[in-house]
């Protein structure tokens, strides 16, 4: 499991957004790069720069996820009818840890799959302790007993900044079913994203 920890937020300013739209973000503060050269970042990318950023954005945004977890679910949206860059968004949606985060059972989506990696999710009454688990539509998604006490999920429920999405109906405040595969518009994210320039990074 990828560890990044306080490291999370030089993505934010290396990027020169607010990835997750937290509100302690250092780019709130300042919007250029890390390290002691971040204020002269600021030269005309190549084609492949603006490609590989709007990768590296979006597998951040989902927690960082390795390389080759990344790729193979890209290369499984490309199997797929339709547009891949629709299906790959679906497809990272459909992750477990990211379907916790969806149901603010978790202030962030690294918290989200500590809580599946702990053993604090049940998929259909099932304990999972898998992040990357595919949730099928019509899967319920609850919180373990223990876990209905913790403050970090309380903490996560409060959260003014994000509400649950369509696609994730909630039942109570410790379960969910995800309903439908969102399409890219439909997704909360806090930045634009752009699965299109993914699929040109790897169709190079």
């Amino acid at each position: 499991m990828s560890k990044r920890k306080s490291a999370k937020y030089k993505l934010d300013r290396r990027m020169g957004e607010n990835i997750w739209g937290r509100p302690n973000s250092p780019v709130n503060r300042r919007s250029y790069g890390p390290g002691q050269h971040g204020q002269r970042r600021k030269g005309k990318m190549s084609d492949y720069g603006v490609q590989l950023r709007a990768k590296q954005k979006l597998k951040g945004y989902y927690g960082d996820v390795t390389e080759k977890q990344f790729k193979a679910t890209y290369q499984e949206a490309s199997r797929m009818k339709g547009d891949t860059g629709q299906n790959l968004i679906g497809l990272l949606e459909q992750r477990l840890d990211m379907v916790v985060y969806r149901a603010k059972f978790a202030p962030t989506v690294w918290s989200a799959r500590q809580l599946v990696s702990h053993g604090h999710i049940r998929v259909n009454g099932v304990k999972c302790n898998i992040a990357s688990r595919r949730v099928k539509l019509g899967d319920v998604i609850s919180l373990g007993d223990k876990a209905k006490e913790m403050a970090l999920v309380a903490e996560a429920q409060s959260l003014p900044e994000r509400d649950i999405p369509d696609y994730v109906t909630p039942d109570g405040t410790d379960k969910v079913t995800l309903t439908r595969i969102p399409k890219l518009d439909e997704v909360p994210y806090p930045v634009t994203m752009e699965p299109n320039l993914v699929v040109e990074f790897y169709s190079r």
